[in-house]
């Protein structure tokens, strides 16, 4: 069912009420208790000398950390999207807008999703959903991009969710034939995002036929966006914690393409040991609209940048790629 210029907000503000419920996360964890980063007591380096920066999207960043797709495309989500991006900008970390859907539906939308001047100069993901490519000419997807000032393009895949929402679209024939399509014509590099039920190595061989240049495994642990349907009224019930674990995910898809873990990444450490684990980047949506709320929002990216610093220099490892080769025990 396609969405309209009514509908959509009012989806988007409900998703981002739900969201911040504690009825809106899976019922088990991401998977980063069963992994152990091998403790290095002979690190043989100062903490002063870890360095965590990494070149993304063109882009050099801080940390490889990425506020992943929140919102946008009703009123308030403009004040969330400029008060993420300014911390994004301030931590010098990625910053993934929501589905841009409701602002080709309404183009006076658009200024819920601009973000650029307060974000200069870290990596801004533009974001479309995958069932919606069939929809929308080139040009439209193009537009999405240039009229945010994007370095990439996110267009997620969600058929969990779409099959739970009470609105939702449920046809994703032909799907993987429109990606190949935008990947062939568009500019800027295409991530592949799943919603946080997880990807399989099938699915990333595909996408990485397709043309894909990054993907974002968002694993089952953390928001479950049936559970959200469901408490917006949605249909067929026992699917809310259905999908991958974030952790299987990157160690099933690891070496395909370059990969984002996100999924119940909740602070620095499950960010160090996605990267151990085989990510090259992570991400995050839920901790950082709470920590928005809150007001605490600059202190909890301190943290997470603290702790996964440490947790190199615990490892031994001086940098981000000295990350990826740390040694780690992953229990059953």
């Amino acid at each position: 069912m396609q969405g309209d210029a009514v509908g959509t907000p009012k989806r988007k503000k409900d998703h981002i009420e739900l969201s911040l419920k504690k009825e809106s996360q899976y019922s088990f964890s991401a998977g980063f208790e069963r992994v152990s980063l091998i403790h290095n007591s002979l690190p043989e380096c100062s903490l002063d000398d870890v360095d965590v920066s990494v070149k993304f999207l063109g882009r050099e960043v801080s940390m490889p950390l990425v506020i992943t797709a929140i919102t946008g495309g009703y009123p308030k989500a403009k004040t969330i999207n400029k008060g993420l991006a300014e911390a994004a900008q301030e931590a010098g970390v990625a910053f993934g807008l929501g589905s841009q859907r409701a602002m080709i539906e309404n183009p006076g939308l658009v200024d819920t999703y601009k973000v650029r001047d307060v974000a200069p100069d870290i990596p801004l993901i533009a974001n479309i959903g995958a069932a919606q490519l069939k929809e929308y000419k080139l040009a439209d997807i193009e537009k999405l991009v240039s009229s945010v000032e994007a370095d990439g393009l996110a267009i997620h895949l969600n058929p969990l969710q779409e099959v739970i929402q009470p609105e939702g679209d449920v046809d994703f024939s032909g799907v993987l034939s429109a990606i190949e399509k935008v990947c062939d014509k568009l500019d800027v590099p295409v991530i592949a995002k799943e919603t946080g039920a997880g990807m399989s190595d099938v699915v990333a061989m595909k996408l990485s036929g397709a043309g894909v240049d990054w993907i974002d495994v968002a694993g089952s642990g953390g928001t479950s966006w049936s559970r959200i349907e469901y408490m917006r009224g949605g249909g067929v019930p026992g699917f809310e914690d259905w999908g991958i674990s974030t952790v299987d995910s990157i160690i099933m898809c690891k070496g395909i393409l370059p990969a984002i873990a996100s999924g119940g990444i909740r602070n620095g450490i499950d960010m160090a040991k996605s990267v151990a684990v085989g990510a090259d980047m992570a991400g995050a949506a839920q901790p950082f609209l709470e920590a928005f709320v809150k007001k605490t929002l600059k202190k909890e990216l301190e943290t997470w940048k603290k702790q996964f610093r440490i947790a190199a220099f615990l490892t031994g490892s001086r940098s981000v790629g000295e990350l990826k080769k740390a040694k780690f025990i992953l229990k059953p």
